[in-house]
């Protein structure tokens, strides 16, 4: 079959490099256009006279993106977002620190503007030692929040109460995920509608499933606006999206994010869970030509081929035999470890209880109703084979590892190819074999196959079922359904 050409948006299909060999590509730091008099003189005074490759590349850009103070970038256009792909010891923390602090200078009102998330208490105290070091003497607040503080001492660290209300403590919180989403939650008076930067280091470590939530969690509380606390009407801010007069009317901070990592994922599903905007990637990690013009291969590995022992069909049908369809695989076909995918939580859950109604499965399913423990507990069952057919969303899909998934059943075929590359490479992990079903509705079927053709995959079969192979089921079905009614009412 012919290769399958991977699909790489163009911001990382053709990044930034950044030179590899650090020792013979050293730049003097006077020579990176635009850092502040103060900043050169305390780089000198740490013995820092030349800036790696990544450093010279980054603070520019950084300092580029903030050119226009805090409200917007060049041109008033909102600032793009930074990923760095840079092995570790290549100088990544001071690429971030120069600019940010630089960047808060001239800031008159303390405010949470800068936040680094690190996966790990020693990573956060390395950078806030950092930090520390180029803010002494700026009047420029750090605040380092690992939990190796109570919280009731953390928290006085970050907010003072006043009269008036609470007034922020810290110009720049560097935190670990779970600390700092506690006091998201429960920190009175703790804001983040004034951040500006959002740093997150070792990023591959922190898009995982873990601190997905946490990331979550700092965009909704950025976005959340202050007028809950009857202060700051004036910065609301909106999401980034297309330009309106009402979201281009009031002065607005816009929230970059800057992600840095050794392995920076190439993995477009999980890219997207961080929902970038018009991202600029810097990177360092790609395979160099030697001298005898063999190539040294080095992380290109593409992660957007589909697993080699998967096969692909497609199943054309209408509305209503889908249920049909579906218990026709698991009850006369017999597959099993069936991970089944709908569009929609609601839509789970319906046809959980439909099979469940019908009989003969052991079902679950697996979404955002469960309780992290639920969850756990149903993959666990569904892993020991005790569950045959879990019944899924894509966000609470999104990224886990299951364990020997035989079939994917696209129930709801995806609109979009990153989701049908998420949801089918779900099976056939770590070399193993596996299927994924779609049922595709006719009006679909065009555009569903030519969404796969556009992105390369051209190795699907048509499986078609015939209706007679379906009409034992229907009785009990239509049994299953009157059931379904009662219960629902």
């Amino acid at each position: 079959s012919p290769q399958v050409q991977p699909f790489l948006p163009q911001w990382l299909a053709e990044p930034r490099r950044v030179q590899k060999r650090i020792r013979e590509n050293l730049c003097p730091v006077r020579d990176v256009p635009g850092i502040h008099p103060r900043l050169l003189k305390k780089l000198q005074m740490n013995g820092i006279d030349s800036f790696f490759p990544v450093q010279a590349e980054v603070i520019p850009a950084i300092l580029e993106s903030a050119a226009h103070g805090f409200l917007l970038g060049r041109g008033g256009f909102r600032p793009k977002d930074i990923c760095v792909s840079a092995p570790t010891g290549s100088g990544k923390t001071l690429s971030f620190v120069i600019p940010i602090v630089q960047v808060l200078l001239d800031r008159v009102v303390c405010h949470v503007r800068a936040l680094v998330v690190l996966p790990t208490k020693e990573l956060a105290q390395q950078v806030s030692k950092v930090f520390n070091v180029y803010t002494d003497g700026t009047g420029l607040k750090v605040v380092l929040i690992t939990g190796q503080k109570s919280f009731a001492k953390e928290q006085e660290m970050l907010v003072q109460k006043k009269v008036t209300g609470y007034c922020s403590l810290a110009d720049i919180v560097v935190a670990t995920p779970g600390r700092l989403t506690d006091h998201i939650n429960q920190t009175p008076g703790f804001s983040l509608a004034q951040l500006r930067f959002l740093i997150v280091d070792e990023a591959d470590r922190m898009i995982d499933d873990m601190h997905q939530n946490c990331l979550n969690q700092i965009v909704r509380a950025a976005f959340q606006g202050e007028n809950h606390s009857g202060s700051n009407v004036l910065f609301q801010r909106t999401r980034p999206g297309p330009l309106t007069a009402a979201s281009s009317c009031s002065p607005q901070i816009p929230l970059q994010k800057l992600l840095f990592s050794a392995t920076l994922t190439q993995d477009p599903e999980k890219l997207q869970q961080l929902d970038l905007f018009q991202p600029r990637l810097f990177t360092s990690v790609y395979s160099e030509k030697n001298r005898d013009g063999t190539e040294t291969e080095q992380n290109t590995n593409n992660k957007y081929t589909l697993p080699e022992g998967l096969s692909q069909c497609y199943v054309p049908c209408d509305l209503n035999s889908k249920p049909l369809l579906l218990l026709y695989f698991m009850l006369k076909m017999k597959f099993t470890r069936v991970l089944c995918f709908t569009n929609s939580r609601e839509a789970s859950h319906r046809l959980f209880l439909l099979v469940q109604a019908f009989g003969g499965v052991t079902v679950a399913e697996f979404s955002s109703r469960l309780t992290p423990n639920e969850r756990k507990r149903t993959l666990k069952e569904f892993e020991q084979g005790k569950i045959q057919l879990l019944i899924s969303t894509d966000a609470t899909a999104r990224g886990i590892d299951v364990k020997g998934v035989n079939y994917v059943i696209n129930y709801d075929a995806p609109q979009f190819i990153r989701t049908y590359i998420h949801r089918v490479g779900r099976t056939a992990r770590a070399g193993e074999a596996g299927v994924a079903f779609s049922l595709v509705l006719r009006i679909q079927e065009r555009r569903f196959l030519r969404m796969l053709r556009d992105a390369g995959i051209q190795d699907i079969q048509k499986h078609p079922v015939k209706g007679n192979s379906l009409k034992p089921l229907v009785q009990q079905y239509e049994g299953a359904l009157c059931k379904l009614e009662k219960t629902v009412k």
